[in-house]
């Protein structure tokens, strides 16, 4: 079985930075495009950065510039680096990636989420 974990998250104020991690664990043949989602209390879940295994990186406008998505695909990771952070950036953010265990197979899996508050 294969599972993202997610972590990183916690209470920091505003102007300050956080790193988020996403690991892939089980059998792992191959990691390939990989989001950070985030839902914020009462609203939708929102995709906040995308990185595919090519390294391309997209980004919504609201973390342009702030944020950065990277990847270690030795470790079946990725992160989001945060900076700047605002009271509007809280939420609880999710790691969502298309994973293989063989070359025939894919699955679209989620993380179970970390919280990040960000203070004023």
């Amino acid at each position: 079985q294969v599972q993202l974990v997610e972590s990183g998250g916690g209470l920091v104020q505003a102007g300050g930075s956080l790193r988020l991690s996403c690991a892939a664990s089980g059998s792992i043949f191959s990691m390939n495009a990989v989001a950070w989602y985030r839902q914020a209390p009462g609203k939708l879940r929102e995709l906040v950065a995308t990185i595919v295994s090519a390294g391309v990186t997209i980004y919504a406008d609201a973390v342009k510039g702030r944020f950065t998505i990277s990847r270690d695909n030795a470790k079946n990771t990725v992160y989001l680096q945060m900076n700047s952070l605002k009271s509007e950036d809280t939420a609880v953010y999710f790691c969502n990636a298309g994973l293989s265990r063989s070359p025939y197979d894919f699955d679209e899996v989620w993380g179970q989420g970390t919280l990040v508050t960000v203070s004023s």
